[in-house]
């Protein structure tokens, strides 16, 4: 018979084992210092926007993290040197996000809308990803509400003035 202090064990070096790879997956402490982004302009259809530019991975990976709020006619754009299907998440938003991928043309390859943040402990531990139906060269992350309010569909097209 199996006794309580063995029944107890697997479980706890179980509980330890998660625990581990859990921290091990968080964004080290030299990834998230204070991040300095550049800035420039966007067109979405004719909405134009300022955008914080997340260029590089040390940017990309601080993204919007503890930033308490977005104003509507700014974003931040992840900009990448390759087409790929890159995902974001959440972790340490403050703000639900609406997100697009645009391909090397401009053209909407993926919506999000109102994406949820993951900033307490338990929303942490199950942040999912989202990840894009298509290959993409930019992100563009808008507060909530943004591409309902400005008609944002498949057909909307991106336009970089600056960055």
């Amino acid at each position: 018979m199996t006794t309580r202090a063995q029944a107890l064990i697997p479980i706890t070096i179980a509980a330890v084992i998660i625990g581990v790879i859990g921290m091990l997956t968080l964004p080290s402490d030299s990834k998230l210092e204070s991040v300095e982004f550049p800035r420039g302009t966007i067109l979405v259809d004719d909405v134009a926007l300022e955008v914080q530019i997340a260029d590089s991975e040390p940017r990309r990976v601080r993204g919007l993290m503890f930033q308490d709020q977005l104003p509507p006619d700014q974003g931040m754009i992840f900009v990448f040197k390759e087409p790929g299907l890159y995902s974001l998440w959440m972790l340490n938003m403050q703000f639900p996000l609406d997100m697009i991928w645009f391909d090397l043309d401009g053209n909407v390859v993926h919506i999000e809308k109102n994406v949820p943040p993951c900033k307490t402990a338990l929303e942490i531990t199950t942040c999912q990803s989202v990840v894009p139906d298509d290959d993409a060269s930019y992100i563009l992350e808008v507060t909530s509400g943004f591409i309902d309010q400005n008609n944002i569909t498949k057909d909307s097209k991106l336009t970089i003035i600056s960055i």
